[in-house]
């Protein structure tokens, strides 16, 4: 199993100034670390993956930062479905430099819209087809795409693993698409979690970790005990730990933190890793 942790625990923005961070994950004992990339992250991709290299660490992105206004891969309107496929072409290409596992996130829609109203038949269907064109494009890039259901707080859209799912297949199944389960989001959503993760199977690609108030995991409302034997059931072999670090300014307040549950993102990561590491079946 490899773990890993989102920068977000650490600090807000990544840059060329950040790159000692990938080290001190390393002593932490983590073997990935998870980069938020937008229209608001500059940065030097080589020097980033030449860093991560020398530490021993992977890379995996996401679109955390910002976005363009009007880029929605299920968006009603054509123009902005166009826009969500180079803005997440353009992503995968910078995942490709760093050379990272994967580009995960809730790239089917756009996190934060949420349509109260009946979809229209044609909503997941389309949304399966940008879907596939960027498939198609990190395959050639040789990246994997991950997709993240998100509780109805944040998207209509995929809310359950099963939606995610039935996304995937609608897409053709393409065989580098998998699903991240998100413990936060899928609190909400799940009433037996386990049986979720084994009905994913091997689609189950990784696995976000913090607790229901997205502290760190342990002593909340997460049966982690099911879930990671459930885990280990399947082919997922990444656990990550997320969430928003809550003594940096005002970062935690802006990303919707209002209880200080990080508020040093190294002790998050130790006592995270103690919690986890107990507990996840080993499949060797």
């Amino acid at each position: 199993m490899k773990y890993g942790a989102h920068i977000y625990l650490w600090i807000e923005r990544w840059s060329d100034a950040e790159v000692g961070l990938l080290a001190r994950a390393k002593s932490l004992g983590l073997d990935v670390l998870e980069i938020a990339v937008g229209l608001d992250v500059s940065f030097s991709s080589d020097l980033t993956r030449r860093a991560a290299a020398e530490a021993g660490m992977r890379l995996i992105t996401s679109p955390g930062g910002e976005w363009p206004a009007a880029a929605d891969l299920s968006a009603d309107d054509p123009a902005q479905r166009r826009a969500a496929v180079e803005f997440h072409r353009r992503a995968i290409d910078q995942a490709a430099e760093l050379g990272a596992l994967a580009y995960a996130g809730a790239i089917y829609g756009r996190p934060g819209t949420v349509l109260k109203r009946r979809p229209p038949a044609d909503e997941l269907p389309r949304t399966a087809e940008g879907l596939r064109v960027l498939a198609d494009f990190a395959k050639e890039r040789g990246v994997g795409l991950v997709i993240e259901p998100m509780s109805r707080f944040r998207t209509h859209l995929i809310n359950t693993p099963a939606q995610a799912l039935q996304l995937i297949e609608l897409a053709g199944a393409p065989g580098n698409v998998g699903v991240m389960f998100d413990t936060y989001h899928m609190v909400t959503e799940l009433r037996d979690p386990a049986a979720a993760v084994r009905a994913l199977g091997d689609t189950l690609w990784g696995l976000h970790a913090c607790e229901n108030d997205r502290g760190v995991p342990g002593g909340g409302l997460i049966p982690w005990a099911p879930l990671l034997a459930a885990v280990g059931e399947t082919a997922c072999d990444y656990i990550g730990l997320e969430g928003y670090n809550t003594a940096r300014g005002d970062f935690g307040w802006r990303r919707g933190m209002f209880q200080d549950v990080c508020p040093d993102g190294d002790a998050f990561v130790r006592e995270g890793l103690a919690c986890l590491q107990t507990q996840v079946v080993d499949r060797q």
